[in-house]
């Protein structure tokens, strides 16, 4: 009785079906899909995090270059109330 036959793992689908129906199988395997879908895409995640990034620098550098000519232009002056 060590190794299950095929009939056996047959009778144990049959059990499974009958007490869980097959509505909440679909649900259930329909969940656990998506569980594991999420869990490739989260791994994916970092890798591309790290392209974007290093794609990011040279775009982010020309944007700070930008700002500081700008503030080179911009005038600072505090304004009094009179009264």
């Amino acid at each position: 009785m060590g190794s299950f036959s095929i009939w056996h793992w047959v009778i144990v689908l049959v059990i499974v079906m009958l007490v869980f129906g097959t509505k909440k199988l679909r649900n259930i395997g329909t969940d656990l899909g998506g569980a594991v879908k999420g869990f490739k895409d989260g791994m994916k995640a970092p890798e591309e995090a790290k392209t974007e990034t290093t794609e990011q620098i040279p775009q982010n550098a020309a944007a700070t270059t930008t700002a500081a000519a700008s503030a080179e232009k911009t005038v600072d002056v505090q304004a009094k109330d009179v009264k």
